[in-house]
C-alpha cells in the first residue's frame, strides 16, 4: 500500500517545522520507501507496518503538541510493490 499523510500539530504557534520534522523523523528511520514534501510525506509498504509508523509519526507529534491533525490518502492494490516509483515513471512517459 502506499499512504500520503500529513501531521499538522496544533496549539504550537505559527511555526510547526520542528514538531513536523519529528514526524518525518520517525518515517525516514523507518526503512520504508518514503518521499516527502511541502504537503505530504508519502510511503508504502504492508498495511501493518505503514499504519505502525504513521501512529508512531504521530505521537511523536503529540509528544510536543496538545493537539494534532491527521490527513491521510491510501492506495491498496495487492500483488504490487515499488508502486510509489513505477506509478511516477508512467506518467513521465505520457508527459511531453
Amino acid at each position: 500500500m502506499i499512504v500520503a499523510f500529513s501531521v499538522t500539530p496544533l496549539g504550537v504557534g505559527e511555526g510547526v517545522a520542528e514538531p513536523v520534522a519529528r514526524a518525518v523523523r520517525v518515517v525516514r528511520e523507518s526503512g520504508l520507501p518514503n518521499r516527502t514534501d511541502a504537503m505530504f510525506t508519502t510511503i508504502e509498504g504492508e498495511w501493518d507496518e505503514v499504519m505502525d509508523v504513521i501512529k508512531r509519526a504521530v505521537d511523536a507529534v503529540a509528544e510536543v503538541a496538545p493537539r494534532v491533525s491527521l490527513v491521510l490518502k491510501a492506495d491498496l492494490r495487492a500483488g504490487v510493490t515499488d508502486a510509489m516509483t513505477t506509478k511516477l515513471e508512467s506518467l513521465e512517459r505520457h508527459l511531453p
